[in-house]
């Protein structure tokens, strides 16, 4: 029994200004004909799945069921999360919600708003993460670098297990960039993709050993729960008492039964728009341009225009992003500093710019 958590509570604010408070990233459609919270579902068709559990802000319930219901998935859990905790009580939630049918399934954790191509691939790494989290492992999935990134965590690999895998090792920090050269030269670190296999009891027990007040807040919150049509209200009051805490530092850097499955399958978190720059099908010059845009001896940039004319001339290795209200332009290299720019910004909450 494997079901599905899709954590979908994420702001996306290094997309801004197309990914906003009211609708950030997972829920926009930004490279086909479907959002990434919609690929993450649609991802898991050919697998042997219960109904999923999905977490989202409240503020955002609305978006998830129509989403969901225009794939025609019928009657997820939706836990609404009044405030946000991180992934460490989120997906303790979602362990709380799963074992209520009195079985002990197996969960597969996924984000909600990353890129993965090789959809093959992913499959198989899953049914090998199965296999390790029945032997009660606490399994994450190594991506494999395609080259030294400076801007995510690494997973440093153990002993080969049976029959997939490796025993983790550790987990460490995002490293500078002659550290993460000597990361992907020794072949022994991934990438920390931040999803997971593992039964629900396996979690709940780890979490009640390494960070046992985030498993009793989020157990008062519960059971304080209500149910309205598939949307599950938590008790605002007992979850805001909480810790907020990550998954990895709440439990996997701790537990002595981790374990990573590497993943080969074209993954991206898709958290700058240089990002998604790399993902996205470009023409002949480098470029990636979407809506109504002329280019004349423009390179290697992204360039969306969602009402007006942009018009790009001699430039190269930047992104432009024009709204019905804003224009962003910034250089690719500069991408991940977008994150700031809402606090630049607080002072024009009013106007809708967030």
């Amino acid at each position: 029994m494997l079901v599905p958590v899709i954590l979908a509570g994420g702001s996306g604010t290094r997309l801004w200004p197309v990914s906003r408070e009211a609708r950030p990233k997972q829920f926009l459609n930004l490279e086909g004909t479907s959002t990434l919270f919609q690929q993450t579902l649609l991802r898991l068709e050919g697998l042997a799945t219960e109904r999923p559990v999905i977490i989202c802000n409240e503020d955002h319930r609305f978006l998830v069921a129509e989403q969901v219901r225009t794939l025609g998935l019928e009657h997820p859990s939706i836990l609404l999360e009044p405030l946000g905790r991180n992934t460490a009580p989120a997906i303790a939630l979602a362990a709380l919600q799963a074992v209520l049918s009195g079985d002990d399934p197996l969960l597969l954790v996924l984000a909600a708003d990353h890129h993965i191509p090789d959809v093959a691939a992913f499959r198989e790494a899953i049914l090998q993460a199965q296999e390790l989290a029945l032997g009660n492992n606490l399994v994450t999935f190594g991506v494999l670098p395609g080259y030294p990134a400076t801007g995510y965590g690494y997973i440093h690999r153990g002993a080969a297990l049976e029959p997939f895998g490796f025993a983790l090792e550790a987990f460490v920090e995002k490293p500078d960039h002659a550290t993460a050269q000597g990361y992907v030269d020794s072949g022994e670190y991934y990438w920390n993709s931040g999803m997971f296999v593992f039964k629900a009891s396996a979690y709940l027990a780890a979490l009640g050993e390494f960070s046992p007040d985030i498993l009793q807040a989020c157990r008062r919150a519960f059971e304080e729960r209500r149910a309205d049509r598939d949307f599950i209200w938590l008790n605002a009051t007992l979850f805001g008492q909480c810790p907020g805490n990550s998954i990895d530092y709440a439990v996997m850097e701790k537990t002595r039964n981790g374990a990573v499955v590497p993943l080969d399958a074209g993954w991206n978190d898709i958290g700058s728009w240089s990002a998604l720059w790399d993902v996205l099908e470009k023409d002949s010059c480098g470029n990636v341009c979407t809506g109504n845009v002329i280019t004349a001896d423009t390179k290697n940039s992204l360039i969306r225009a969602e009402k007006n004319l942009v018009v790009a001339l001699g430039v190269e290795d930047l992104i432009i992003v024009e709204t019905e209200n804003e224009v962003m332009v910034v250089h690719k290299e500069s991408a991940q500093a977008v994150k700031e720019i809402p606090a630049l910004l607080e002072g024009w909450q009013e106007t809708g710019v967030l």
